[in-house]
């Protein structure tokens, strides 16, 4: 797939104190965001996906835009370049330059990452660290560092920045083991948008000419 987008040492009984203070902000927190955003049954975001490499000198920046619609895993995703749909089962990949579709299937498991978990994803299979709070336009923003417990996993952290007010994830970075940085930062974001079922389904008669690989 082209293009597709997403340690601590206890050196004191001191440290080990606070560790267990900041990771139990962190989930109070988190549990805030998780609340707010179950309360809605479709979301839409606005955002920024930036892929980012110093050592190898590549950043690259697409805006796109998210629909979510969490309790049934569905979403979809419209960028520069590409749009991934989901019914909750399988996932299209439209590669709007190739003029081709790529069928596979949705991983549901608590481990699997994609689209409908963005923000959600710490719910499962992270331990979670609050580092502080920045503020930023007038706002206050809360800052949290998820560490997989799987080791094995191909990222080693995730920060997500929370608007402390609206109890909302306004920027997820991924930090993954090959030097990339991947950020989804989110420029809006609205709750109970009204969309019909086939938003989130491919339909190959609206795409005349497109390849269709399947791939499950």
């Amino acid at each position: 797939m082209k293009k597709t987008a997403l340690l601590f040492v206890m050196v004191s009984g001191f440290i080990v104190s606070a560790y267990a203070q900041t990771d139990a902000k962190a989930k109070a927190i988190l549990a805030g965001v998780s609340k707010k955003y179950r309360s809605f049954d479709v979301v839409k975001a606005d955002f920024t996906f930036t892929l980012d490499n110093l050592q190898a000198k590549v950043k690259e920046s697409q805006q796109g835009t998210l629909l979510v619609k969490a309790s049934a895993n569905k979403y979809k995703v419209a960028m520069t370049e590409q749009e991934m749909i989901s019914d909750g089962k399988s996932q299209w990949t439209y590669l709007k330059d190739d003029k081709e579709v790529q069928v596979t299937t949705v991983d549901n498991s608590a481990d699997g990452l994609n689209p409908a978990k963005i923000f959600t994803v710490y719910e499962t299979g992270f331990k979670s660290l609050y580092t502080g709070d920045t503020k930023s336009a007038g706002k206050v923003f809360q800052m949290i560092d998820l560490s997989p417990i799987d080791t094995k996993k191909s990222f080693y952290k995730i920060r997500l920045t929370i608007d402390k007010v609206a109890k909302q994830i306004s920027n997820v970075l991924i930090f993954d083991k090959n030097g990339n940085r991947y950020t989804y930062a989110v420029k809006s974001f609205t709750g109970n948008v009204k969309v019909t079922e086939n938003t989130f389904t491919f339909d190959v008669k609206k795409y005349p000419g497109v390849e269709v690989v399947d791939l499950r």
